[in-house]
């Protein structure tokens, strides 16, 4: 049985998350290539992650966050406005 979709929030946090992993990508000079072979993944779910169309597994984010040195907790914090608005 499919499960029922994710509410807007979570779909919006997914998207800044996305957006965190492709500036810290880009300050660590990284092309999306590089920073799959940096991480053991493949650049289609690299671009799927940034994009916001897909969750990282726990694993995989902790193999984006060491390959563009920056801490997983940064990445995934809340945003200043808090963990929802609309939850």
């Amino acid at each position: 049985m499919p499960s029922a979709p994710p509410p807007d929030w979570i779909r919006d946090h997914r998207r800044i998350v996305g957006a965190r992993i492709r500036a810290a990508r880009l300050h660590a000079n990284l092309t999306q290539e590089r920073l799959a072979e940096a991480a053991g993944m493949d650049r289609q779910s690299i671009n799927r992650i940034e994009q916001g169309h897909a969750s990282p597994l726990l694993d995989n984010l902790l193999r984006i966050a060491r390959a563009i040195g920056a801490d997983p907790g940064d990445l995934i914090k809340w945003p200043a406005t808090g963990p929802g608005d609309n939850q």
